[in-house]
């Protein structure tokens, strides 16, 4: 089965089109969503429609939950909390509610579904480093895990005791080995490249290959200035950091 794995959509209506469409032309037969559906973007409404429409399985990200009353903005920066608050004022009811029941982690083909890690899903950290997925190895039992949440795609692949990260567009993911994936962010990603991100992994085939979809950014950055979201969350769309 062709699975697309989408995460930190962020609001961003058209970067999220634009993956749809790569994706469903790709063959994707199901769909996952890692969280974050929205923050930061100017269209929380369309893209929670979007997503729901899909029937994916979904999981909750930190924004997701701080949207609807479940996360305090404290120790968001202040472009963020500004987000969180405009998006829970400009989503409707019944949207809020939906972002209120997202569980925080979800197994499907042997694969754990987590926004942020595995470890402690609740707290919202980042696996970025070696050290950091060496522990977050040990908090899970599937050999797949996959995440979002540092909107930077990558692999982390354990060989018994050993473990190396790849940023490879494809990778075979081999038996008797464990695998801590990130498939970047469809809506805001920050790893130097302004294309959207997502995953398409074939779980028959054990296929995972991460995609990058061009986008009508200069849209997307028109409707957060004209919502009045702060010009900072439109100008770092074109840069992707």
């Amino acid at each position: 089965m062709k699975v697309a794995i989408l995460s930190d959509i962020h609001s961003n209506g058209d970067a999220l089109g634009a993956v749809l469409s790569h994706a469903q032309a790709d063959g994707a037969e199901a769909w996952w969503c890692l969280g974050d559906v929205v923050g930061y973007g100017a269209e929380p409404n369309l893209v929670i429609d979007r997503v729901r429409a899909l029937g994916a399985v979904c999981v909750a990200g930190n924004h997701d939950w701080a949207a609807c009353g479940l996360v305090s903005t404290r120790l968001f920066n202040r472009h963020a909390a500004f987000a969180a608050e405009w998006t829970a004022r400009n989503t409707s009811p019944a949207n809020l509610t939906w972002l209120k029941t997202l569980p925080l982690i979800e197994r499907r083909e042997n694969t754990l579904l987590v926004h942020a890690t595995p470890s402690a899903p609740e707290e919202w950290n980042y696996c970025m480093m070696i050290e950091d997925a060496l522990l977050e190895m040990d908090a899970f039992e599937e050999p797949v895990c996959v995440i979002g949440h540092s909107h930077y795609p990558g692999v982390f692949e354990k060989d018994g005791e050993e473990i190396r990260y790849t940023r490879a567009h494809q990778l075979r993911l081999r038996e008797g080995r464990r695998y801590l994936v990130n498939v970047g962010s469809v809506g805001q990603p920050r790893d130097g490249d302004p294309r959207a991100a997502y995953a398409m992994y074939d779980t028959t085939n054990g296929l995972l290959e991460h995609v990058r979809v061009s986008y009508d950014i200069e849209a997307a950055q028109t409707k957060i200035l004209a919502a009045g979201l702060p010009p900072f969350l439109a100008s770092r769309l074109a840069a992707g950091d």
